[in-house]
């Protein structure tokens, strides 16, 4: 069976180089055309898939709807926000560059490349705290984070597959995830046993179809980009 990971587009936010974290910020017109070319190219390669599973950012939602668009499936497709980008704490609307001459370029590399390292913390009054926001209403504002470190991130992930995931692929279900850069660098990095140091190097390039082939035990067989 197959399990495909696919980075959303670019986004607005990742045009303009800001930290996005939970904020839910669409696709630019760049990541639209990423999300339909990866369709294109799974369905030139005969991917069929049986579900997916993506976030609840529309970011990734609309990444994965054209993709499945192009490649012509209609499938069930679950949500949640186990699946999210990393928080990033109060650095969410910052531009990246601006936040490295305020705090410094070794600072900046800290929060976002360290494992167990957590950017400033958000109030939970402020706006961009998720307990504010509609769509997360029926989870309890304890389970929400106010900063995450990649180990956080991980922690969710993780837990979230072995619920959700792992049950269809051992159905010999054939799954496709659309999510972000940091929710798929922690699934990754469970998957594969990557240490700490190396997958903080691990760099996933938007809407490029990351292929996992996998045996009945889920043993990986293959894995490559398409």
């Amino acid at each position: 069976m197959k399990l495909v990971l696919l980075r959303h587009g670019q986004s607005l936010w990742n045009k303009e180089n800001k930290f996005t974290g939970w904020t839910d910020i669409d696709l630019s017109k760049k990541g639209i055309e990423e999300a339909k070319e990866a369709g294109k190219l799974l369905k030139q390669n005969d991917f069929i898939f049986d579900i997916a599973f993506t976030s609840v950012l529309k970011r990734a939602i609309n990444t994965l709807n054209y993709a499945l668009k192009e490649m012509d499936q209609d499938i069930p497709i679950k949500y949640s926000y186990k699946l999210n980008e990393r928080h990033y704490g109060t650095l969410q609307g910052l531009n990246k560059d601006e936040t490295r001459k305020k705090y410094g370029e070794e600072q900046v590399h800290i929060w976002r490349r360290s494992a167990d390292v957590r950017p400033p913390a958000l109030t939970i009054t402020d706006p961009r705290f998720p307990g504010n926001d509609e769509k997360y209403k029926d989870i309890p504002k304890d389970k929400l984070p106010t900063t995450e470190n990649l180990l956080d991130t991980i922690d969710r992930v993780v837990e979230y597959y072995n619920e959700e995931i792992k049950p269809e692929l051992l159905k010999n279900k054939n799954v496709i995830i659309s999510a972000h850069g940091n929710s798929l660098r922690a699934l990754i990095k469970y998957l594969e046993n990557i240490s700490d140091e190396e997958i903080m190097n691990l760099e996933i390039p938007t809407g490029k179809p990351y292929v996992y082939e996998l045996d009945d035990n889920l043993n990986i067989l293959k894995k490559y980009y398409l």
